[in-house]
């Protein structure tokens, strides 16, 4: 599925999405550009296609995560205000959440693998961790950063 978008959809650090305004993504490259780059705009179009946050956050009540929320939308979802719990997790749920989605019976077989090769393909801070690993080790993440 090709999703299309105009100038008027692209939100800062959009750096795969902006390139392709004629052409539009598939929802394959939108994730992999929301994933490996952390392209605001793939992912806002990603969260579209599915309903927006709180049908995202839905979706992480009905696999059982009930502390995990989003509320906002790129970029705005970043920022971190004091006692705003909007657009916040806990560790402990964010590691709950993908086990279940990295080893768990939600996905299929390939859609793990595919998850995993993305994270393991993260281009933002991956390159400064994984210098560090000891030989046959890697890092499979997704890094993002606030404003505060």
């Amino acid at each position: 599925r090709r999703i299309h978008y105009s100038q008027n959809d692209l939100v800062e650090y959009s750096p795969v999405t902006e390139k392709h305004l004629t052409d539009g993504m598939t929802v394959r490259e939108l994730c992999s550009a929301a994933i490996t780059m952390s392209d605001n705009t793939a992912a806002n179009l990603l969260l579209t296609t599915i309903g927006g946050p709180k049908e995202l956050t839905a979706f992480l009540h009905n696999m059982g995560d009930h502390v995990t929320r989003l509320d906002r939308w790129e970029p705005e979802l970043n920022e971190a205000i004091p006692n705003d719990e909007r657009d916040t997790t806990m560790p402990a749920a964010m590691a709950t959440t993908l086990r279940k989605l990295l080893t768990g019976e939600l996905l299929t077989l390939a859609s793990r693998q595919q998850l995993i090769d993305w994270m393991e393909a993260d281009k933002v801070a991956g390159p400064l961790l994984r210098s560090a690993l000891p030989a046959g080790w890697f890092i499979a993440d997704k890094s993002g950063a606030g404003e505060r």
